[in-house]
């Protein structure tokens, strides 16, 4: 089974920019409520997309520099990138479906 792994800047490029399929970078860090609430929908999610998504998990606190790349200014912050472009993005809370169906057109 397929889970969202750790991404920093060491390795962002790498795994996001130049992925052969879309990713979705969740932005969150260790003390938000709502990211908490959100890392099993996005288990269940990655579970539900093996093979055709990728999910990714930034810490804020970590990476600020990431962070401030992206304009990051809430959490959970979800970007979508496709083709190593940022292509969508979501903040707050979602459900596992709210979130299949926000990637859906990009899969």
């Amino acid at each position: 089974m397929s889970k969202p792994i750790a991404v920093g800047e060491a390795n962002f490029h790498a795994e996001v920019i130049a992925s052969a399929v879309p990713v979705l970078v969740d932005f969150w860090a260790t003390w938000c409520g709502p990211c908490k609430a959100i890392a099993p929908e996005l288990e269940a999610l990655a579970a539900e997309t093996e093979g055709k998504l990728k999910i990714v998990k930034v810490d804020v606190d970590a990476n600020n520099d990431l962070a401030a790349q992206y304009g990051i200014r809430s959490i959970p912050t979800l970007l979508l990138f496709k083709n190593g472009e940022l292509v969508d993005n979501h903040i707050g809370l979602a459900s596992k479906q709210d979130l299949l169906n926000f990637v859906q057109s990009h899969i």
